[in-house]
């Protein structure tokens, strides 16, 4: 329990093929993600986890059906009504990380607005969930930043980048996971994961569970983390 990550980061993977392998549409997939998020949140609160963030909504998912575009959105929108009390509850901090643009219906908007002020006191748990999130996005943002606040080259580095990011007190991931068997980070936390140790799962997202990430941290604690050193 000593070497617990302070922060995971999730991909979450496989819903389509979840679906498509019961004959369900694939927004069934995504309904039964839900069980699987909120059990992967009692995991990491039970574990004394402090940072836990979710990959729900990338920037380039508008590129799908818009019948299941138009899901995502009330589907999120029902997650945050159905969850954020008891989360609130349980002392966890709700966050949303990625682009506030025309796209994002209002009323989703304000839904999630609200959440952050409901919770913004709590501190056992951040669970931070990156909405209409994409890494490179939320880099230029950061560079657009840097331009408007007219620093000379000198001064930009790496602290002035990420004091520009999202949520610039959230610390790097010690830990990304992604389930559904592809090996790949798709646009995630890029800054972010430098030095980040990945687990790869085979485990389609609707399958899993709290005992999944649990197995995951078991790898992690098997790793030997240098960031770039050699141990003597």
């Amino acid at each position: 329990m000593g070497r617990v990550p302070t922060h995971i980061a999730c991909v979450m993977d496989g819903n389509g093929r979840w679906a498509r392998a019961r004959g369900l549409p694939r927004t069934e997939g995504h309904a039964a993600g839900e069980e699987a998020m909120f059990d992967t949140v009692e995991g990491g609160l039970e574990i004394g986890l402090k940072w836990l963030t979710m990959f729900a909504f990338s920037t380039e998912n508008w590129r799908r059906p818009p019948d299941e575009v138009r899901y995502l959105m009330n589907f999120n929108e029902g997650i945050l009504t159905r969850h954020r009390d008891d989360l609130n509850r349980k002392g966890v901090r709700i966050r949303f990380a990625g682009r506030r643009d025309w796209r994002v219906p209002k009323r989703l908007l304000r839904h999630m607005d609200d959440s952050v002020a409901l919770t913004e006191k709590n501190r056992r748990m951040t669970l931070t969930i990156c909405f209409n999130y994409g890494a490179r996005a939320e880099i230029v943002d950061a560079v657009k930043g840097i331009v408007a606040d007219g620093l000379r080259p000198d001064q930009v580095d790496e602290r002035a980048i990420r004091s520009r990011l999202y949520w610039p007190d959230m610390p790097d991931p010690d830990l990304v996971v992604r389930t559904s068997g592809e090996f790949r980070i798709s646009n995630y936390l890029l800054w972010q994961l430098a030095y980040s140790e990945l687990v790869f799962t085979d485990v389609l997202w609707p399958d899993f569970r709290r005992e999944n990430l649990f197995e995951a941290v078991l790898e992690y604690q098997g790793r030997d983390r240098r960031y770039g050193g050699v141990k003597r």
